[in-house]
Order: C-alpha cells, then sequence, then structure tokens
C-alpha cells in the first residue's frame, strides 16, 4: 500500500468516526427545516394542552415567522446559508425553543376553549 493510499484509508477512518459524535440524536430534528418545524409542534402541543395561552401562542408564532423570513432573506442573499448565517438561525431558534419551554412550564393556563 503506497503512502497516498494509507494517508486516505487514515482520513477516511478517522471521519467515519468523528462523524456520529455530532450526528443529532435518534428522534431529534436535523438542520434549520426540522427544528422549525418540531418547535411548531412543541407550539400546537402546547395550545392543544392548555399549557400555553392565546397570547404566549400569538407571541410564540410571530417568533418562529420572524425566523422563516430572515431565512429567507439569507437564502436568497446567495447560494443557501452561509456558516454565519446558520449559526445565527441556529441561535434564534435556540432562543425561540427556550421561550416555549417558558411558556409551557409557567403555570399559566388557557381558561375556557
Amino acid at each position: 500500500m503506497s503512502m497516498v493510499a494509507r494517508s486516505l484509508a487514515a482520513t477516511v477512518v478517522g471521519v467515519m468516526l468523528v462523524t456520529p459524535a455530532f450526528a443529532a440524536p435518534a428522534g431529534h430534528p436535523r438542520g434549520i427545516n426540522g427544528r422549525q418545524q418540531h418547535q411548531t409542534q412543541r407550539i400546537r402541543q402546547g395550545i392543544k394542552s392548555g399549557e400555553v395561552t392565546k397570547g404566549e401562542a400569538n407571541r410564540l408564532r410571530a417568533d418562529e415567522a420572524a425566523v422563516r423570513a430572515e431565512e429567507r432573506v439569507y437564502r436568497k442573499s446567495g447560494d443557501g446559508l452561509s456558516p454565519a448565517e446558520r449559526r445565527d438561525l441556529e441561535k434564534d431558534l435556540s432562543k425561540n425553543s427556550r421561550e416555549i419551554y417558558r411558556a409551557k412550564h409557567n403555570d399559566r393556563t388557557r381558561t375556557g376553549s
């Protein structure tokens, strides 16, 4: 085996060993769109269970819509998302995820359906 072939083989093995460490856990949404869909489902579930009030739901939906609008602007400005744009969207989605959690766990409930 030549030196180049060994180097290539070692690189392939290294990538295979490292890749699972960065993969999302089973059942976890992948990527920006997956997170957006998952968070929309969480909001719907909170409304259905009564954990999220009408006002909270409206605010959470507006936050999600703002992230989608920002993503559209980013995607129109070039070829896909740059790493900085992806980080910015992930940061915004993480903030929204915390807000959804807080709305669902703040002991406020929807009165009268």
